[in-house]
């Protein structure tokens, strides 16, 4: 009930409820002007019919629309999208069991109810264009509780919006990638442990992730030797102490520094590939490392084409040297077997001791020419080797048995490590025995002088093939020389020493049955040469 009472200077009633109501506006205008002229959000005030009667500033900003356009003429239904009208519609009919037309009435049908309405709405500008706007919605009431008409105020929503398309497509991308079966994506703490595993990484390396989560290391599923060779390569170049294990592999990323680099895989089934691995160190909002992302692709091909390429150039460079060879060859055989004639009989014609041991010396020579113009011949395939079934423990214990005499004179260590269960292989007995004796002459040269000499053969076979290994603990073979040891007469040995044909020579009677030999480069101390060939 509104008070009351008589004003004697004019004989009018004054009310004094609409005296406060009005002292009330004045000192709240001036909130109330900075409210509806920001810019930052949309006021729209609406009688109760729904027809706009206030458009601030905020509004005309981010509809387009004029205050004039728009007051006492439309309803914010009539700039809102008409499919999200139905649809709320429809949804509150349902979740009120009542029905609600698709219109202004769907805006503020729970603020007409008394309650709080924040919902998400399509707005229309004018020029047609579209945006995501935060509606909160009041009912205006008068003093008897009545509403009046409705306040809409509004936030564009497009930058969050635009924000969780971002991650969502961040999402989608970041699935994609983990889900991809190209590369591997590995993903640690900052101990190293495993913490994601993604498919690419079962298939590359044959475990599921549930094995190898919150279990190892990526370090654990690397050929341990390389991680040695690093983790040594490491400390010198960055003049510190480096541990060989998971240290080795993050340690460049860990001081963001960019790390790219090819690294041999173990499988589950203890096969190996090479992979070339890029690593990043992850960090949190405190810039402080949290783990380590591994992302690693299969250079296998890569590999292979490049072994290959190298190959084709080097047979089409000894193509043409091999048929001069081979000429030279059978042009000495026949007459070097007249020298020796010669030399024979003038031995067993000569009669001082001087003499005959001149001559024994000329016919222990004449025997050297004869072996090397053997290599040269079997080089240019003018003697090729057949390929057949032998028996490989046999074949290298034979091998050991005709050089032992030479290696215990020399104090070296022959060690042999074959499984029990290696089975035959698709070789020439002859020509595996006389690749392994070069292998194990030259390993002996390479050790010589050291305080201890050792010589290690080992095998295994692993997917249809067997794979014989000569290793020697000697200073290894640096990178230049690497590049041509295969090459025929080429040796690093004192002349007289070394003819530069027993490595061309190996690898050529290996691969005439069918397999290879190659050098180790990952093995990390000493020299290591490593024969392949197919199971029986």
């Amino acid at each position: 009930m509104s008070k009351k009472s008589l004003n004697p200077a004019t004989g009018t009633e004054t009310d004094f409820t609409e005296i406060q109501r009005q002292a009330s506006m004045l000192k709240t205008g001036s909130l109330q002007r900075a409210i509806f002229n920001s810019s930052h959000f949309s006021c729209i005030a609406t009688d109760s019919k729904g027809v706009i009667q206030l458009f601030n500033v905020g509004a005309e900003r981010m509809m387009g629309y004029a205050a004039s356009d728009v007051i006492n003429r439309i309803t914010p239904a009539d700039i809102s999208d008409p499919q999200e009208l139905i649809e709320r519609a429809h949804a509150l009919s349902l979740e009120f069991h009542t029905t609600i037309r698709p219109g202004f009435e769907a805006l503020i049908f729970k603020a007409s109810r008394g309650i709080e309405d924040i919902y998400e709405m399509t707005k229309i500008r004018k020029d047609g264009s579209r945006f995501p706007v935060i509606m909160s919605v009041t009912a205006l009431r008068d003093n008897e509780n009545a509403i009046i008409g409705y306040l809409l105020i509004g936030t564009d929503n497009t930058a969050r919006k635009q924000a969780e398309e971002a991650l969502l497509k961040a999402g989608a991308l970041q699935k994609a990638i983990f889900d991809s079966a190209n590369f591997s994506s590995i993903a640690t703490d900052a101990h190293g442990v495993i913490q994601i595993f993604n498919v690419g990484a079962e298939r590359m390396l044959g475990y599921t992730a549930v094995e190898v989560m919150n279990k190892i290391t990526p370090a654990d599923i690397s050929d341990p030797e390389e991680i040695i060779a690093r983790a040594k390569a490491l400390s010198i170049e960055l003049e510190t102490s480096i541990a060989p294990g998971f240290e080795a592999l993050v340690f460049k990323a860990s001081r963001g520094i960019e790390d790219i680099y090819e690294l041999t895989y173990i499988r589950k089934d203890g096969s190996r590939f090479p992979a070339i691995v890029s690593v990043t160190a992850l960090r949190d909002a405190q810039n402080v490392i949290i783990g380590y992302l591994l992302i690693g692709t299969d250079n296998s091909a890569r590999k292979l084409v490049e072994d290959a390429r190298e190959h084709m150039v080097q047979i089409e460079r000894l193509s043409s040297l091999g048929t001069m060879v081979g000429g030279v060859a059978h042009e000495i055989n026949n007459p070097l077997m007249g020298v020796m004639n010669y030399v024979e009989y003038a031995r067993n014609k000569a009669v001082d001791a001087k003499s005959i041991e001149v001559l024994n010396r000329a016919l222990h020579e004449i025997d050297r020419i004869k072996v090397i113009v053997q290599h040269m011949l079997v080089f240019v395939r003018a003697d090729s080797a057949h390929q057949e079934i032998c028996n490989v423990h046999d074949s290298v214990k034979q091998t050991a048995a005709l050089l032992e005499g030479e290696f215990r004179k020399n104090t070296v260590q022959l060690q042999i490590d074959l499984p029990l269960d290696l089975p035959q292989g698709q070789c020439s007995a002859g020509s595996l025995q006389q690749v392994l004796v070069n292998l194990l002459l030259n390993a002996r040269d390479a050790i010589a002088g050291q305080a201890e000499q050792r010589i290690t053969i080992s095998g295994r076979n692993l997917s249809g093939k067997i794979t014989l290994s000569v290793c020697d603990n000697g200073p290894g073979i640096s990178d230049e020389i690497r590049k041509k040891i295969f090459d025929p007469f080429f040796t690093t040995k004192p002349i007289g020493k070394g003819t530069g044909l027993g490595l061309a020579v190996s690898r050529q009677l290996i691969e005439e049955v069918g397999g290879s030999l190659m050098y180790n480069e990952q093995q990390a101390q000493g020299a290591c040469f490593q024969l392949v060939f197919k199971v029986a």
